[in-house]
């Protein structure tokens, strides 16, 4: 696999993501605070408190009575904030951080917030549908990421992404690449890959959610599949 590391695509039309920095600085603060750095004992307790769990959600199974937990409802939102281990957050927030101020700047900082969300939603009703008996909670912000790499991978398919190839070898190539592999790699792992802990439908769910929104969310005369070279405009951003 790759490590994406930057992308050199200027803000247009905001000067600060402050909801995608916001968003990063969140979801650490929870692992470090609340799941005590993936503490075993603590990552329990927040995953039957706040863990999208498919039988409860569906009323197959009730959780565990006596223990606090979020409405059914509300773990769509609550479970994207939580993660297994370090590296499972730090995978996400790496991608959220390089990809998400571009679609951030291309909506809005509110819109972001309501789109990241719901590319959440959208991840664990197709977790639900593939699973619907299942008692392991979803949990990750896997879904949103997969959101906003649609949402980029639709904006910015020229842009040219700096990566780390099998961790190691750096290389920079266009995002129709980078993030293409990426997305048919989710799409070959959910109709062949073995069972497993990470959840494709999930993925595939933020995917579709996030293409879906960017087409109706985005800023009047922000185009599709842009065929400028970032690189080569002048980024001056405006209120």
């Amino acid at each position: 696999m790759f490590v994406p590391l930057h992308d050199q695509n200027p803000l247009k039309y905001i000067r600060f993501p402050w909801a995608t920095r916001g968003l990063v600085v969140i979801n650490i603060l929870v692992f470090l605070l609340y799941q005590r750095g993936g503490n075993a004992d603590a990552e329990a307790a927040s995953v039957m408190s706040f863990g999208l769990i498919p039988s409860t959600l569906t009323g197959v199974h009730i959780r565990t009575p006596g223990v606090f937990h979020a409405p059914e409802w509300m773990t769509f939102v609550t479970s994207s904030f939580l993660h297994g281990d370090i590296w499972h957050l730090t995978g996400n927030m790496l991608f959220l951080w390089v990809f998400g101020d571009n679609v951030e700047d291309a909506i809005g900082h509110v819109r972001f917030l309501i789109f990241y969300f719901l590319c959440a939603v959208g991840g664990g009703l197709a977790h639900v549908a593939v699973a619907p008996n299942s008692d392991l909670a979803l949990i990750g912000a896997s879904s949103s990421v997969a959101g906003v790499i649609a949402a980029y991978f639709l904006l910015h398919p020229r842009v040219k992404i700096w990566i780390l190839l099998l961790f190691r070898i750096p290389l920079r190539l266009r995002t129709i690449w980078v993030l293409g592999f990426w997305i048919l790699l989710q799409i070959y792992n959910f109709l062949f890959g073995p069972p497993g802990e990470i959840s494709w439908a999930a993925h595939l769910g933020g995917l579709v959610t996030g293409a879906l929104l960017i087409l109706v969310m985005r800023r009047r005369g922000v185009p599709l599949l842009s065929r400028e070279e970032p690189e080569l405009i002048a980024a001056e951003p405006v209120v």
